[in-house]
């Protein structure tokens, strides 16, 4: 391929914006030209009308590749708390009512599971990641996360509920790790590896 396919990540979260650039550079050796919707800003912010994480991904993705004309990938992605039967799921970054508001959030997480004894506060992160080119091919993949919930923010790497969130396995918060570490075992990490090959595959074959 003479020059490199541009990829519209279709997000204006720029901690994930960050985290996409990260992982697909390092797996793509040049062939894609990833852009953020910085570059579109007259993009519809798309409402997440979704039941679930894959339904809200495509709805996103299938937005802005119709809007730009070019290849987009999104994700939808969120914390399950199995004491709070899988809340606040799909809403959590509008989980204290405000949309990316973390520190709300937080706040929120912790006050709902105040009486939640150690051992009891499994949880999971859950990512969907959603791949729609202009041709109409679509695909999607969805990878989870597992710890459980601290009882008090540690760390300051991250965003989100990273600061709460203990991965299985290990004695710190998400938010304690770095990027690396982070993206080899994270949700987000995991989804993006598992669609890379296919965002490969669709869209070397526009060149």
């Amino acid at each position: 391929m003479s020059s490199p396919v541009k990829l519209v990540l279709a997000t204006r979260n720029q901690g994930k914006i960050r985290e996409f650039r990260r992982i697909l550079d390092a797996i793509s050796n040049g062939a894609i030209e990833l852009v953020g919707l910085e570059e579109f800003p007259h993009t519809t912010d798309v409402e997440e009308t979704g039941s679930t994480f894959k339904e809200n991904a495509l709805l996103k993705a299938r937005s802005i590749c119709a809007e730009t004309g070019l290849p987009a990938i999104a994700d939808d992605s969120g914390l399950c708390v199995d004491a709070l039967d899988g809340a606040p799921g799909i809403y959590s970054a509008r989980y204290a009512g405000v949309h990316g508001d973390d520190q709300g959030n937080n706040a929120k997480l912790l006050r709902e599971l105040e009486n939640v004894p150690e051992g009891k506060r499994n949880a999971h992160f859950t990512c969907a990641a959603a791949l729609v080119l202009p041709d109409g091919r679509e695909h999607v993949t969805e990878e989870i996360f597992e710890g459980s919930i601290l009882f008090a923010p540690i760390g300051n790497q991250g965003f989100g509920y990273d600061p709460l969130f203990r991965p299985h396995g290990l004695a710190i918060s998400s938010a304690q790790m770095s990027a690396e570490e982070k993206d080899l075992i994270s949700h987000r990490g995991k989804s993006l590896r598992a669609i890379a090959p296919h965002v490969i595959s669709l869209l070397t074959s526009l060149g």
